[in-house]
């Protein structure tokens, strides 16, 4: 009975001295996997330039004057989206405008986002009407001028990140980079993400698709092209009201093409008032996700709540949302027919207040 006592106290400290020794050399384990993803928490505010002409008032939530730049940085935006057309009939939104906005926002401390719609006017999955000085091109120097007009705007704006066009579903640059001319259109995606690459390789390239069904058929078309970024836009009112749907899609657009992934666009009424005499985009109850997203301040802020849990915590490799049109307050004044058909849907109340859906904006 000694003998074995011993021999079994023996090989127990033996046993203890050996753990301790394996704990002491070996790491610990992990506490989940690691990841270098970096959140991005942006608006999109392409009209801030012409409607700060009219000199706006707005305030924080604590009902204080302050510009508003300053009160999205406040609430942890980090990055700005500003859309880019070719030639636009009054300016705005044109090459010199977007420039000047884009050092205002880097002197802010922003990342910039620009989408570059190479189109005029307003480009998305029913209207890519080539610009007006290219129209007359044949599609090698159509090729050759997309090109060099993307080097410019990457040379002299260094975006953060760039969408090689705007909801290109159906593709961009009509009649010739329509998706329906599918080596044209491939190659001039090819030859403005090489562009990019050329002129600064810490751009990051997105390809942008308007809402969930027909993405993943549009993304393998696409899958051997050089982006790093997935950009779909997601409005309930139009591209479906079930959030499950729309995660399970990212995730399965993300696995399937070994690519990082953003909501580009989102929105979300806090009214269905109105502000002014231009017509709204959502005016009605059959437009929301009833009942656990009404529109109100709560319902608005809930709503981006989810989205954000979405694109940044539940989707692996998503990195965030962009909130469309967060600027667009009834600018023109009441009466106007020709202003917003948004401001039920910005981050600002009637009277400029910064609403509470501003709170879901911070990094946690």
């Amino acid at each position: 009975m000694k003998a074995s006592a011993k021999n079994l106290l023996s090989a127990g400290l033996l046993f203890f001295m050996l753990a301790a020794g394996c704990s002491k050399d070996e790491p610990s384990e992990p506490d989940g996997p690691e990841t270098n993803k970096t959140f991005i928490s942006s608006v999109d505010i392409s009209r801030y330039p012409e409607i700060m002409l009219s000199n706006p008032v707005f305030y924080d939530q604590n009902n204080q004057v302050k510009d508003l730049l300053s009160i999205l940085k406040e609430s942890g935006v980090n990055t700005i989206r500003v859309k880019l057309w070719v030639d636009p009939a009054d300016g705005h939104a044109g090459f010199a405008e977007v420039k000047q906005f884009s050092q205002t926002l880097h002197n802010k401390g922003f990342k910039t986002w620009l989408t570059v719609h190479y189109s005029d006017t307003w480009a998305d999955p029913g209207s890519q009407e080539t610009p007006a000085r290219w129209q007359n091109l044949d599609y090698p120097n159509l090729l050759d001028s997309m090109s060099a007009y993307t080097a410019k705007v990457v040379a002299e704006m260094s975006p953060d990140y760039i969408q090689i066009g705007n909801e290109i579903n159906s593709g961009f640059l009509f009649p010739m980079g329509s998706i329906n001319n599918f080596n044209q259109f491939k190659a001039l995606l090819e030859a403005g993400i090489q562009a990019v690459r050329n002129t600064n390789s810490d751009t990051k390239i997105m390809l942008h698709f308007a809402g969930i069904n027909g993405a993943s058929l549009f993304y393998n078309k696409v899958k051997d092209l050089d982006f790093d970024i997935i950009g779909l836009s997601y409005y309930p009112w139009w591209h479906g009201k079930e959030l499950s749907v729309l995660e399970q899609s990212m995730k399965q657009l993300s696995e399937n093409y070994d690519k990082d992934i953003v909501i580009a666009e989102t929105a979300y009424p806090f009214t269905l008032d109105w502000n002014d005499w231009t017509n709204n985009i959502v005016g009605t109850e059959d437009q929301l996700i009833s009942p656990d997203y009404p529109a109100s301040e709560n319902g608005q802020q809930e709503f981006v709540r989810a989205i954000k849990t979405i694109s940044w915590e539940k989707v692996e490799r998503g990195l965030g949302f962009s909130y469309w049109g967060g600027e667009q307050i009834a600018w023109k004044g009441p009466e106007a027919t020709d202003a917003s058909a948004w401001e039920n849907l910005a981050l600002f109340d009637f009277n400029n207040k910064a609403l509470q859906v501003l709170n879901e904006f911070e990094s946690e």
